[in-house]
């Protein structure tokens, strides 16, 4: 398989990142960024290009994928509506619609978030519903929005946000353990790049998948 990683350098971009390099049968792995990643390794490319709202520059290396796990997006505190809905809607949707032309074979995986769909009045929640809308509607071969819940970074994965990332620091014992006693409630981003791949490998029985839901896909 042939995948392509926005938000590689995120938390849960850099999981994902992880598990589809260590994975036997993925054979080449391209990330896209604004900047360069600093990542190297084998199997992987990187396409670095500064306007992800027009990705017809590079589309010519955007051909061929298996799979798309698009993990970018930005955090609602501190942020007008229509900033957020710029970098949450605006730039995934462009990059499904030029995704969706160039590779109608392709699975394309979108990082939602947990009560997207039942919490309309706040505004996150409202902006990534649509945009869950918007990329279920495009002509890939299968879409899905992966809505995981409390996230557990593992293997060296860290926000980019120094207050998060101390939030995870501090509270990484008490999220294994509810990863353990809650496993339906709390993915740790290896899982959730295992999940992915198994979605790429051979689908999953619905669109939209909760955090039980990713859970019960590894276990299939």
């Amino acid at each position: 398989m042939k995948i392509l990683i926005f938000g590689a350098t995120g938390m849960v971009g850099q999981g994902v990142l992880r598990e589809a390099l260590a994975a036997n049968d993925v054979s080449a792995v391209t990330i896209v960024g604004r900047s360069p990643s600093g990542i190297s390794h084998p199997k992987l490319s990187e396409i670095v290009h500064a306007n992800l709202l027009d990705l017809s520059p590079v589309a010519g290396q955007l051909t061929g994928f298996d799979g798309c796990f698009f993990c970018l997006g930005a955090s609602s505190v501190g942020v007008d509506e229509a900033t957020y809905t710029r970098i949450n809607y605006d730039i995934p949707v462009a990059i499904g619609q030029c995704l969706s032309s160039l590779n109608p074979g392709m699975t394309f995986i979108y990082v939602s978030g947990a009560g997207t769909g039942s919490r309309p009045q706040i505004m996150w929640a409202r902006v990534k519903r649509r945009t869950e809308e918007a990329l279920a509607a495009m002509p890939f071969k299968a879409a899905y929005m992966f809505r995981p819940g409390v996230i557990q970074p593992l293997n060296g994965a860290r926000s980019k946000t120094a207050l998060y990332h101390a939030f995870y620091v501090i509270t990484s014992p008490l999220l294994s353990a509810a990863r353990h006693f809650f496993p339906d409630y709390v993915l740790s981003t290896q899982e959730i790049g295992d999940a992915m791949l198994i979605a790429v490998r051979r689908g999953a029985p619905q669109r939209i998948l909760e955090a039980a839901d990713i859970r019960a896909l590894l276990q299939t």
